[in-house]
């Protein structure tokens, strides 16, 4: 599975407008809905219920909010940087500015955790966090993304 193959550069928002997390993660989901249908409220619900067992913050700076709901037909990512940091509870304790996030119906468990997986694998890199910090547009952005998975 390729991220690139479901972050298209209108997937992408530049930049996140959100200055704190719950708002993020209004911001992201309605951003979502808008690109792929499914009522926001929903897709809100669902990732906040996720992310209130644990913080979906998994270090440098990068958040990965999902969530599992029938208001979408497949798996669906929108992606986005923050220009000021948002504290989210991360697991290391920083705050985030790259917004990943993964809906998918809840039959389609496996490959909602390839996404997720990919996601972190890409995230670990410093170099592509920092370019991804430095898009200047939304296409640029799915560009980075797209090139990072090049053989």
């Amino acid at each position: 599975m390729l991220l690139s193959e479901f972050l298209p550069a209108d997937h992408v928002r530049l930049p996140i407008l959100s200055t704190d997390k719950p708002s993020l993660l209004r911001e992201m989901t309605e951003f979502l809905a808008a690109r792929d249908g499914g009522d926001p409220v929903l897709l809100r619900d669902a990732v906040e219920e996720r992310e209130a067992v644990l913080s979906t913050g998994i270090g440098h700076g990068v958040a990965v909010p999902h969530g599992r709901s029938a208001a979408v037909k497949g798996l669906t990512v929108v992606a986005g940087r923050t220009d000021l940091p948002i504290p989210f509870e991360a697991a290391d304790g920083e705050p985030v500015r790259l917004v990943f996030l993964v809906v998918g119906p809840p039959a389609d468990a496996g490959r909602h955790v390839q996404a997720l997986g990919r996601i972190a694998r890409l995230a670990q890199r410093s170099d592509l966090r920092a370019r991804l910090l430095e898009a200047e547009s939304a296409a640029s952005f799915a560009a980075i993304i797209r090139e990072s998975e090049e053989p």
